[in-house]
């Protein structure tokens, strides 16, 4: 793997995506009562994978500089200048509009909820509530 791609998976705690995936799962399996189509089933880990990935990169940009001012964050990827505030804004908005394309293959309320959930999820960063 490509050195860019390894600081993408730290920035965005891939590791945090993938202990959350059995919740978003055991959701989709009782909504069907039983195990979830496949397509279905993809669409959801999909969902969640590109709804943090677009939370937590927004989170990073948004509280660059205060994690510059703290020792246990200062390295992070962009206060230690390998990725860009300018990077991690643009994965935000990758990893959003991939959310909504998601959410729109899911059926129409998760689509016509989409935008909600990502108010929800870019605004929760604490750096937005100053």
């Amino acid at each position: 793997m490509s050195s860019a791609f390894n600081e993408i998976l730290r920035m965005i705690k891939i590791e945090h995506s993938i202990f959350a995936m059995p919740f978003a799962l055991a959701a989709a399996f009782l909504a069907a009562g039983g195990l979830p189509d496949l397509r279905v089933f993809v669409l959801i880990i999909l969902a969640v994978v590109f709804a943090r990935s677009a939370a937590m990169a927004f989170n990073r940009f948004v509280d660059a500089e205060i994690d510059l001012k703290n020792p246990r964050t200062a390295e992070r990827s962009i206060p230690a200048g390998r990725l860009t505030r300018r990077y991690a804004l643009g994965f935000t908005v990758i990893s959003s509009l991939l959310f909504v394309a998601v959410t729109v293959l899911l059926n129409w309320l998760t689509a016509a909820l989409s935008p909600f959930m990502l108010l929800i999820l870019l605004g929760s960063s604490p750096a937005c509530h100053q």
